[in-house]
């Protein structure tokens, strides 16, 4: 049986790289929104929507900072 980190369903963008996405959050225990932004900047360049995955990353990356700012609000 296949090791759930040898498995990708639907392409191979994240199978050849050195380290995978997941790996890397989860050994860095990233929140969802910096792990979503790494994920979608790794891929842009092996999906046909290259452009699209870059606005999802800057999008990704401005939820986050509106949590933070939500966050250091609620702390002040």
């Amino acid at each position: 049986m296949v090791s759930a980190e040898k498995k990708q369903v639907g392409g191979d963008h994240y199978k050849k790289l050195a380290i995978q996405p997941m790996r890397y959050s989860m050994m860095n225990e990233l929140n969802a929104c910096q792990h979503t932004a790494i994920k979608y900047i790794t891929r842009y360049k092996d999906k046909g929507e290259w452009r699209e995955n870059l606005e999802k990353a800057i999008h990704t990356i401005e939820l986050l900072i509106a949590f933070e700012e939500e966050r250091n609000k609620t702390r002040s």
